[in-house]
């Protein structure tokens, strides 16, 4: 989605240190970004900052496989300059931090529309299937339907079973011997 353009310019700072093991590179670097806001889907440019520190050793086996190697006297910044860029571009890039994005509905730009910009609630993807019905049938199985979810919901209640059960009860059977034992079947209690 964002991308720094072919042939841009670049500003580099960098500063090369001679250490036992090779040359460490620390460096910052500048570049213009180019890419498509993750919100309203419109182009924008930005630039972005970044900074690295990496040794470039003289010989394999001191960094591992994943280090930068010098090849000779010559010193490759691309490699480490790239993989710096990458990691610091945003995985959703936007053109302001206020980007509104884009209507749901009619995929207007939120940004270019007007402020009372509304649809209408027609009931969504499922207002289709109360066409399936007749009108008075549809009226009818809905008051069933709320009567029945009502009693359902009464009967699904912690509470409900806690008052056929007995105060503090929770649904389960309690062992009041006077044999020490005062939880659930089986528990004792020392």
């Amino acid at each position: 989605m964002v991308r720094v353009p072919e042939s841009s310019d670049l500003e580099l700072e960098v500063q090369l240190e001679d250490v036992t093991d090779g040359v460490l590179v620390t460096a910052s670097a500048t570049a213009e970004l180019v890419g498509e806001c993750a919100r309203c889907l419109d182009e924008f440019t930005s630039s972005i900052e970044v900074g690295f520190q990496e040794l470039f050793a003289v010989e394999a086996g001191g960094s591992g496989d994943d280090g930068y190697l010098l090849d000779g006297d010559l010193l490759d910044l691309e490699p480490a300059l790239r993989d710096a860029l990458v990691l610091d571009l945003p995985l959703s890039p936007l053109c302001s931090a206020d980007c509104a994005g884009l209507c749901s509905k009619c995929g207007i730009r939120l940004a270019d529309a007007e402020p009372d910009h509304r649809h209408p609630d027609d009931g969504g993807v499922w207002a289709v299937l109360k066409d399936l019905l007749p009108a008075d049938e549809a009226s009818g199985a809905e008051e069933s339907g709320r009567a029945e979810g009502r009693a359902e919901s009464e009967a699904g209640r912690p509470g409900a079973q806690a008052a056929e059960n007995g105060p503090a009860s929770n649904g389960r059977q309690q062992n009041t011997s006077s044999t020490g034992t005062s939880g659930p079947a089986g528990s004792k209690e020392r």
